[in-house]
């Protein structure tokens, strides 16, 4: 811990060295008084570490009330030096105890050089961060030391976990602007890695091709609403994709230099509805190509059993990473999606389905936009695409065409505001299979045997809003024996293969 040696009276010395004695809280009042001088004598250098510190990260009151007073004036373009500041802090009695105005007018005097600014302030800064880690850590304690109904020690992880990532995400020294020259830069090599990959994707591939070239993969920091009625395989397409990310990852040296993710990736899937085990089944049932319902009743044979078993072998190896908590609140969500990525990685996060997540708020529309916005906000800050399921109204069931639009979206505007990309799934299958005519109507019964021939194991992705990109729709294959979506063989391909 570095003590004051900038004397600016004996009893202030000494009176730090008794204070350093009994509180050893990290600080440095030099430091602070160097960089306060700084700005008194050049109100330049403020924009310098304006990014990095603000008053609440001085130790000293006093010169926290010195640099919130100079800021103020330095952002009305007004000068912040020792003979305009004096008008403000003439009665303050902390400027008293140290000498008053002439204390200014001797921190000018011990003014670090400008160049120097940028460290001082990240000096300040850090002992702050220290400070706020002691009293975290001692508030951590004294909670779990008191023993009440209502103090669930899972709850008070979860709080000082979140109380921690606030603490890191503060002080950022990137955010703000940034020059035209470097924002063109990122573009040319988020284009120039679209380029050089093989079927010219700059997201992650969701292993579908009709679908990655309409959406371009999945592109990190978006969020990705993928709607439908139930039944219509929202669930299933997810799982679909997940696999295939999940699948496909590798490792290796990225275009920059550094190590991470060059193919698929690292998906985190929040099951809200099926547990894990279900959600695994299912997977498992498209990899090992046996119905889902004969591995819930274990009726398979010997050879279907070690397909299965081959599968699970398989995919042990890969990264998809499952939580089943149900009625999961936002917070929380985001705290263990931060908590994964740290410890594992993480390119890609699915939730199923958005209406099962939990919000703050009393009125339940603004509960579904704060948990969109939420998790927009993690697509942001963890620079990932998310992919959030969500249900739509009912009234797409009394139109006669059931084709779904962006007015189905359930509860809340703010859904299809905050999302980057909304999607549709329809089976359209799925509605004439009920339209059966009795079997006396030869003609009729003929028409819809036709129609459902044209329509079997097909299924539609309607993209009904893209930021980035067309809106259209995207035919994909569907085998519902194995909850399974793939790529839709055309005529005119030749030798086309159905499937992955």
């Amino acid at each position: 811990m570095n003590q004051n040696t900038f004397d600016p009276t004996g009893s202030e010395a000494a009176g730090n060295v008794e204070a350093a004695a009994v509180d050893p809280m990290p600080h440095s009042i030099e430091a602070e008084q160097q960089l306060l001088g700084a700005i008194l004598t050049n109100n330049d250098v403020y924009d310098k570490v304006a990014q990095v510190i603000g008053p609440k990260h001085f130790y000293d009151p006093l010169h926290a009330r010195i640099f919130e007073i100079a800021a103020a004036r330095i952002a009305k373009n007004n000068l912040a030096s020792p003979v305009t500041l004096k008008a403000f802090l003439e009665d303050d009695e902390g400027l008293k105890e140290v000498g008053g105005p002439a204390y200014l007018v001797r921190l000018a005097g011990s003014a670090v050089a400008a160049y120097a600014v940028r460290d001082y302030a990240q000096m300040i800064y850090d002992m702050a961060i220290r400070r706020q880690l002691i009293g975290l850590g001692r508030d951590i304690e004294a909670k779990a030391t008191k023993v009440e109904v209502q103090n669930d020690p899972r709850d008070q992880i979860v709080q000082a976990e979140q109380a921690l990532y606030k603490l890191s995400e503060q002080g950022s020294t990137e955010s703000g602007f940034v020059s035209f020259l470097r924002a063109v830069t990122d573009a040319v090599n988020v284009a120039n890695a679209a380029y050089q990959r093989e079927g010219g994707l700059a997201g992650v591939s969701t292993g579908l091709i009709d679908m990655d070239k309409k959406l371009g993969g999945l592109h990190p920091s978006d969020l990705l609403i993928l709607a439908g009625r139930p039944s219509m395989g929202k669930t299933s397409l997810a799982t679909n994709i997940a696999f295939n990310v999940a699948k496909a990852y590798r490792r290796g040296t990225k275009p920059d230099g550094q190590e991470g993710t060059i193919e698929g990736g690292v998906v985190g899937f929040y099951s809200l509805e099926m547990s894990a085990e279900q959600l695994a089944a299912r997977i498992l049932s498209e990899a090992a190509e046996v119905p889902s319902e004969q591995i819930r009743r274990g009726d398979m044979t010997e050879t279907e059993f070690r397909r299965f078993v081959e599968a699970a072998k398989s995919l042990e190896a890969c990264p998809l990473f499952i939580d089943d908590t149900p009625a999961i609140p936002i917070a929380q969500l985001a705290a263990r999606a931060r908590r994964l990525k740290r410890t594992h990685g993480l390119d890609l996060l699915i939730v199923d389905y958005l209406q099962l997540v939990r919000g703050t708020a009393d009125n339940r529309v603004q509960e579904i936009a704060e948990i969109s916005m939420g998790l927009k906000a993690i697509a942001k800050e963890l620079n990932i695409p998310v992919i959030a399921l969500s249900q739509l109204s009912r009234t797409v069931e009394s139109r006669d065409d059931k084709r779904p639009q962006l007015s189905d979206l359930r509860e809340s505007g703010s859904i299809e505001q905050d999302a980057d990309v909304v999607m549709f799934v329809f089976r359209e299958e799925y509605y004439v299979e009920r339209e059966k005519p009795s079997d006396d109507k030869l003609e009729e019964i003929a028409a819809w045997q036709e129609r459902m021939s044209r329509l079997h194991g097909k299924a539609e992705v309607i993209i009904g809003k893209q930021r980035h990109g067309p809106i259209g729709s995207v035919e994909l294959s569907f085998e519902g024996r194995f909850t399974r979506f793939g790529n839709l063989a055309k005529q005119w391909q030749e030798g086309g293969d159905e499937g992955f």
